[in-house]
């Protein structure tokens, strides 16, 4: 191999391509004129020779000549063009042969409306274009790569193709967009993947894809090629029925899940289910237990289980610990086709520091603020989204598409909605950097809410957005004309923390806090609220559902099922995280399975067929649900009983049937109970949490009473009715 020199190519430059620091690979590799003829260069560090082959059926082929000891080949085809049509016969050192396309033979991809799309933050397939995808070109099967990576000064892909070498692949930059493409002719399915970045200080980063289909989660964590255009769904009716729904006047009973927790295979190992054997196990039993949707806990790629999801290194892949993207959307269309919706937590406010993610991705802080006081999540360690830039923005936007899109998602729970409004959320003064005006609010991160709210109802009608807000912040779910931030609904945190510190209480002490109950009704239509019972309220050192609750064994489970009626009554959507539903005693563990044993026992096996009953109940009467975002739906009958712990109100829907629910907060029979109704007739006890089914001592009413003419409570009819201990009883009219 004698001394490198190549026609018009400066020796320096070779030199630096060499050792990768070039950043214009097309200036160095494929097709060059040089004077009357066409110069191939070609990198190939795995090849012993290279040949040039000049027709389709490279028959007649020109032998390149070895350049550099690295691997660098060099051939002259006398007289060609620029558009030549070639080949590249690639012979091993094992003596092996292949023929491939040349990568640097083909001009540039994107095109400048992307291009242009992109930088202005409205390029909403943007899936469509960055990341890996299989393509065609020409008579070419291989896989088209694009990257943003504005500060780099080189990238380039890596994988198990070209033994993650980052001399071999190096990208194309397209000028004045900061984006890098590579189409990469023989690269498959399945094939791993990651983009090598080299930055302005000269250190190498190893990166998985921001847009990947596919990663490894773990330690492992490069990405994986993946086809996402070989299914095919089975949900068009559910699809179509979807798009005329008015969630806020629909039922919603959410069961809330974390998929790895839900159910394992303690006899492997404590085996975590996949998706297809989730579609067996999980969706029966939500369809047994009568919830209208499944709310997941962030599916997206994420290497450390103890976030539960909530710190994403892939937002557009599906993790890989239970089967791949077609399983996933497997799991979900079975759901749909079931009649389930599926909802998933969505994270846009944050992102972990790991440092194959988007962290630095380019060396600076591309994807995050700069300044820590803008850029950090010091109670979480992670990182803030720069809602001020337009990709980072068009990043976000285009992922909660994605999801709607190709895996037919009907809900998206934004996560920490309250941490990216305000720019001092949970940081001391000097901690944290005003607004131009002066102000806390978070301008940048309020518009992107509000713009991802529009387009995504705009695109998807018949989708719901949800928002976890734990502030009073005004307007969260009414549209953005109105002023709104334009998310479908909002989890009402104010009523689970109220609730929950009233039902921990021993009955003797629940008199001195009855404003506790009641407040929640002062802001109840407000906003288009969810009442929720969620995972952070059962996790570690907060207690399960049932061991918040006061009293011995029977009286737990009294309160339980009293509480669970009273949410069911009270206006706003439903949630229930798993396990809740059957009294599961322990604090929930990620690690390990609920524990599903308990059913075995009567009392949590009888409130699980109570709940199962509250969401078919739920589910068949509208005056529950129709009107859950007017005064015109719920009515006090009595709030005023504070000494014997006892609230009535009724419930109704527009065409006027009526549900009257009481609770007794003591364990003391209330026998008797004279109760004022708004019209005549006969009551139907349709719940009675003190049922003998469910664990209860079975006081009650004997399936209904009818009505007296007897003025009560500034009613001219009233209800003489037993109501049983820490129990809640509804009774509908019947006329």
């Amino acid at each position: 191999m004698k001394p490198f020199q190549i026609a018009g190519l400066p020796a320096d430059e070779l030199n630096r391509f060499l050792a990768g620091t070039h950043s214009d690979p097309f200036r160095i590799l494929g097709p060059h004129r040089v004077g009357d003829d066409l110069e191939v260069r070609v990198f190939r560090p795995d090849a012993r020779k290279v040949d040039i082959a000049l027709n389709r059926e490279a028959k007649e082929t020109i032998a390149a000549e070895g350049i550099h000891r690295d691997g660098f080949f060099c051939a002259i085809v006398p007289g060609a063009t620029r558009d030549l049509d070639y080949q590249l016969r690639i012979t091993t050192s094992d003596g092996s042969e292949r023929l491939v396309r040349d990568p640097y033979q083909y001009g540039p991809i994107m095109g400048e409306i992307d291009l242009h799309l992109f930088a202005e933050g409205q390029h909403w397939q943007i899936y469509e274009k960055f990341g890996a995808h299989l393509r065609t070109i020409g008579d070419a099967a291989g896989v088209y790569f694009a990257v943003w990576a504005p500060n780099a000064q080189r990238v380039s892909v890596v994988g198990d193709f070209n033994g993650w070498d980052g001399r071999v692949n190096p990208m194309r930059k397209l000028l004045g967009s900061g984006v890098w493409e590579l189409f990469l002719p023989g690269v498959g399915e399945g094939a791993h993947y990651k983009f090598e970045i080299r930055t302005q200080t000269g250190a190498l980063l190893l990166k998985s894809d921001p847009f990947a289909f596919f990663n490894q989660h773990g330690i492992a964590t490069s990405s994986l090629i993946y086809n996402l255009d070989r299914y095919k769904w089975s949900d068009a009716e559910w699809m179509e029925t979807r798009r005329r729904r008015d969630w806020p006047k629909s039922p919603v009973s959410i069961y809330e899940v974390h998929l790895g927790s839900w159910l394992r295979k303690p006899e492997e190992n404590n085996r975590q289910l996949s998706y297809l054997e989730l579609s067996d196990t999980l969706l029966p039993y939500v369809l047994e237990m009568g919830y209208t949707h499944i709310e997941l806990l962030p599916i997206a790629e994420h290497p450390f289980e103890g976030s539960w999801g909530y710190q994403v290194t892939n937002y557009y892949a599906p993790t890989s610990r239970f089967g791949s993207p077609d399983e996933f959307r497997h799991f979900i269309d079975a759901c749909h086709q079931a009649g389930i919706g599926v909802i998933m937590d969505w994270v846009p406010a944050h992102f972990p520091k790991d440092a194959h993610a988007l962290a630095e991705f380019d060396g600076t802080h591309l994807y995050e603020h700069m300044d820590p006081r803008q850029g950090e999540q010091q109670d979480w360690g992670t990182l803030i989204f720069n809602f001020g830039r337009n990709e980072v923005r068009n990043f976000l936007i285009g992922n909660a598409l994605f999801w709607l899109d190709q895996y037919h998602i009907d809900g998206l729970r934004v996560d920490a909605v309250a941490s990216m409004l305000y720019l001092d959320y949970s940081r001391q003064p000097g901690q944290w950097i005003p607004n131009i005006y002066g102000g806390r609010e978070n301008l940048d991160a309020i518009y992107f809410l509000k713009r991802f709210n529009e387009v995504c109802y705009e695109r998807f009608p018949g989708i719901m957005t949800i928002a976890e807000e734990s502030t009073a912040w005004p307007g969260v779910s009414r549209p953005t004309y109105l002023g709104g931030l334009g998310f479908g609904f909002k989890w009402n945190m104010g009523w689970m923390h109220d609730f929950l510190e009233y039902m921990s209480l021993d009955p003797i002490y629940r008199r001195f806090h009855h404003g506790n109950i009641t407040f929640s009704l002062l802001y109840a239509f407000q906003e288009n609220f969810i009442l929720v019972l969620s995972h952070d309220e059962v996790v570690y050192g907060k207690r399960s559902l049932l061991s918040k609750m006061p009293g011995d064994e029977w009286q737990k489970f009294a309160n339980l099922r009293m509480f669970l009626a009273w949410m069911y009554g009270h206006p706003g959507k439903k949630l229930l995280f798993m396990g809740g539903e059957f009294g599961q005693r322990n604090e929930w563990n990620h690690d390990t399975s609920l524990d599903w044993q308990l059913l075995q026992l009567p009392r949590h096996d009888g409130l699980r067929r109570f709940v199962q009953h509250l969401n078919y109940i739920y589910k068949s009467e509208p005056a529950l649900w129709q009107q859950d975002d007017t005064y015109a739906g719920f009515e006090w009958i009595d709030f005023h009983d504070a000494d014997n712990c006892v609230v009535s109100f009724v419930r109704k829907s527009r065409e006027g049937d009526i549900v009257v629910f009481v609770v007794n907060a003591t364990p003391m029979v209330r026998y008797n109970y004279r109760l004022g109704v708004p019209e005549a007739g006969f009551y139907r006890e349709i719940i009675n949490t003190d049922a003998e089914t469910y664990g209860g001592s079975n006081v009650g009413n004997y399936g209904g009473v009818t009505s007296e003419n007897v003025p009560w409570m500034a009613r001219e009819h009233s209800l003489l009715i037993q109501l049983p201990p820490l129990a809640t009883v509804a009774f509908k009219l019947e006329v």
